[in-house]
């Protein structure tokens, strides 16, 4: 195995790794370090695999785009579909798309959040939180939810299935679809599909609501504890609509302080080049973004469910809104930072979505037939922004007069939250393992705090220059005969 540590382990230190991290999608891995006493010395997220869709997605044609991209994940594919789509549809020339196919874009969209959100808090968090962080490890899992606790589990089970639905119809199938096309949408829903739907819709939101509600009696046994866990004060970015309310589809960039007060507002997303910088570091392939006026150190900030609903003034579901207020009234800045309350504010986006879909459903619009935009002249370049489960998600593009991707450019959600998690998993170590004889169940404490932001590892990681590299050759009885290593500069 090799290893991205560049610089050799300090003398008097021991090196522990959690590796890989579980209940996470993609690969990564935890390094600390303690010294004799067990005192915490450095914690690290190593993102030790890398995708190459920046690169490879060069010199295809730009309508093939949307449908290759969201190989990048199983999980959050709608998101990479419809954020590549919102940049065709201006390279194309039909940056204006009709109601309709917008409305069924949002439709998908909101299935999307509703079953990724569903699939975090029942199936990879609810271990921890229904059944205790230190709980037996052979339990803590959704097999172990599931016994203990059915009735939540099997709405956890039927909310996810209900969005994979909502996908599998307005796109084609439930992973990988195909329904978004520069232009608007390849086909409609009937009647007949949305009256399926709508029948589901209440029973859908009173769930989504009673997770809300779960969630916030749980919290409230140890608020100092589920509110302060993994503490990482930073400045939050978030879509917002043209009010300053929630939207999950589209809207100007909106950044708040750690305090709360806003740094920019309404920024078109077409600029995001000029706000965020990216900064590579030589222990993770994932990059580490930061707004370009604060700089790296204090410029990092947090996307995502917490960021979006103490970013936007208010959000346009009632049911969501009520439970948005109760959540940023508990504090004078109305800034809440610990990595647990990514979970609560996580559901308050699942019953939003619920009751978008309902409303959806309800409007005429979505069962009509106009889904395809008149064209007008085509452009070279051109950026498309979406509010993934996960957080805000760049996709930027240039393409040739033969409408060839010349240039991929993509700044995935986790990669924005990349400083978030190795702050929130330091300040854990600090607090719960400084001192202490390190146990499984310690040390998941970390695992919990990286789960909290939901990271979709293996969208996030993307090639920059050269890679680093460690090759080590072992004979039969193990016996290391030569290693080879390449740094990132490509120098062997």
């Amino acid at each position: 195995m090799f290893e991205l540590e560049t610089a050799p382990i300090p003398q008097k230190l021991r090196r522990i790794a959690i590796d890989p991290v579980s209940r996470v999608e993609g690969h990564g891995k935890v390094t600390i370090l303690l010294d004799d006493d067990d005192k915490v010395h450095q914690v690290r997220l190593h993102i030790v695999e890398f995708r190459g869709f920046e690169i490879f997605i060069k010199g295809r044609p730009y309508w093939e785009v949307p449908v290759t991209v969201q190989r990048l994940c199983g999980i959050c594919p709608v998101s990479h579909h419809l954020a590549a789509v919102k940049a065709m549809d201006i390279i194309a020339g039909a940056p204006k798309i009709p109601p309709t196919a917008e409305k069924l874009r949002r439709l998908m969209h909101y299935g999307q959040i509703l079953q990724s959100h569903a699939l975090h808090f029942y199936y990879l968090s609810s271990p921890d939180l229904l059944l205790g962080f230190d709980c037996d490890v052979a339990r803590r899992n959704i097999v172990g939810v599931i016994a203990a606790n059915p009735e939540v589990a099997t709405q956890g089970v039927l909310l996810r299935k209900y969005g994979q639905e909502i996908i599998r119809i307005t796109s084609g199938k439930r992973i990988h679809g195909t329904g978004a096309i520069p232009g608007g949408m390849n086909k409609t829903l009937t009647k007949a599909e949305r009256d399926e739907f709508r029948a589901q819709a209440d029973q859908m939101v009173a769930w989504a609501a009673h997770a809300v509600q779960l969630c916030k009696e749980l919290y409230a046994t140890d608020p100092r504890f589920y509110y302060g866990f993994g503490d990482a004060p930073s400045s939050m970015m978030s879509l917002v609509n043209a009010e300053g309310g929630l939207d999950l589809y589209h809207g100007g960039l909106r950044v708040k302080d750690v305090d709360g007060r806003i740094i920019f507002d309404h920024v078109d997303y077409s600029t995001y080049d000029h706000l965020i910088r990216e900064e590579a570091k030589p222990w993770s392939y994932m990059k580490f973004p930061h707004l370009n006026a604060l700089g790296p150190e204090k410029g990092w900030y947090k996307v995502g469910p917490l960021a979006r609903v103490q970013a936007a003034d208010f959000i346009t579901s009632p049911l969501a809104e009520k439970a948005r207020q109760d959540l940023v009234s508990r504090t004078s800045t109305h800034m809440e930072h610990g990595a647990l309350v990514y979970h609560l504010a996580r559901l308050i986006e699942m019953l939003h979505a619920t009751e978008m879909i309902r409303e959806l459903l309800d409007d005429p619009d979505i069962t009509g037939s106009d889904i395809l935009a008149d064209f007008g002249p085509q452009q070279h370049e051109a950026v498309g922004v979406i509010e993934a489960p996960r957080g805000t998600l760049f996709h930027h593009y240039r393409v040739n007069d033969e409408g060839q991707v010349e240039y991929c450019n993509l700044i995935v959600s986790t990669t924005n939250n990349n400083q978030a998690m190795n702050t929130a998993i330091r300040h854990v170590a600090v607090n719960h393992l400084n001192g202490r004889t390190v146990t499984e169940g310690l040390l998941n404490h970390i695992e919990v705090a990286i789960r909290a932001y939901d990271p979709c590892l293996s969208c996030a990681t993307h090639a920059v220059g050269k890679m680093p590299l460690e090759v080590e050759l072992f004979d039969a009885e193990g016996a290391l005969l030569s290693r080879l290593s390449k740094n990132a500069g490509g120098i062997a």
